[in-house]
């Protein structure tokens, strides 16, 4: 009834890592590039420090530490994916800083990932951030490919909540 009062509110996604920010079409893995899980992007990255994509609160932290999801306060669904079949590797490339419940930032770090310990085994270092509820995306911007830094903005999106 009072549609009008309500207004969409813009999400900013940032860049988890140091590197180079590639459409989600790109990444090296078909679950990802034809976005089974949801929209998003990727960092390749140059360093092993990993950021939050987002302001937000962690939901959970995989066992083997190669993924981490989370939700901002307007309901999107973030998942946090380093590495391409990282979750083989039973958590030795990965340290974790966060845990269920914490609040984030694009300031907090999440994780380091060992890239040449990635480099080693031959694993694919990608960071994959999908949006896993797209239902409440009202506009998917799509990224700018190019180098970019841990915690530069790429994209606001549109929630409709």
């Amino acid at each position: 009834m009072f549609n009008f009062l309500k207004k969409n509110k813009k999400t900013s996604f940032h860049a988890v890592a140091d590197g180079n920010l590639i459409p989600i079409n790109k990444v090296e893995d078909n679950v990802f590039s034809e976005k089974m899980l949801g929209d998003g992007y990727g960092v390749q990255p140059t360093s092993n420090d990993v950021y939050s994509p987002v302001a937000g609160t962690i939901v959970s932290v995989f066992p083997t530490k190669h993924a981490v999801t989370m939700t901002t306060d307007n309901g999107l669904e973030i998942l946090v994916h380093m590495g391409i079949d990282t979750v083989e590797l039973n958590g030795a490339p990965f340290e974790v800083f966060v845990k269920e419940g914490q609040k984030v930032t694009p300031e907090t770090k999440l994780a380091t990932m060992d890239l040449a310990e990635l480099e080693k085994t031959n694993t694919t270092s990608t960071i994959v951030i999908a949006i896993t509820n797209m239902d409440l995306v009202k506009d998917m911007p799509t990224v700018t490919e190019g180098p970019v830094k841990a915690n530069q903005e790429v994209i606001a999106i549109d929630v409709t909540k």
